[in-house]
């Protein structure tokens, strides 16, 4: 039984997830500068995986290039948009804690 090319790019980014959260856990052990607490992994794991699959998604339903470019180039810049949010709070809203 062969993977198709849309299933073996699903696992890639289910197996990108916690290989990116190894970046700030090994930081974390060299540095006092990165100070993650478990709720943190959970929500950068949760936004991760969302934007993962939610651009996977698109790819599989969206059949014209620039629809797939323009969807997914939305996903990614709302989700380093939050991403900042939560990291330093650029916008000052609640999500940061501020």
């Amino acid at each position: 039984m062969t993977m198709t090319t849309q299933n073996k790019r699903l696992v890639l980014i289910l197996a990108a997830v916690p290989l990116l959260l190894l970046i700030p856990l090994i930081a974390m052990q060299f540095s006092n500068g990165v100070d993650w607490k478990i709720l943190d992994f959970i929500i950068m794991g949760i936004l991760l995986s969302g934007t993962g699959l939610l651009c996977e998604l698109v790819l599989r339903k969206v059949k014209s290039v620039r629809g797939r470019l323009l969807i997914c180039a939305t996903v990614l810049f709302a989700f380093f948009l939050l991403w900042a949010e939560l990291a330093v709070g650029i916008f000052g809203s609640p999500l940061a804690g501020q």
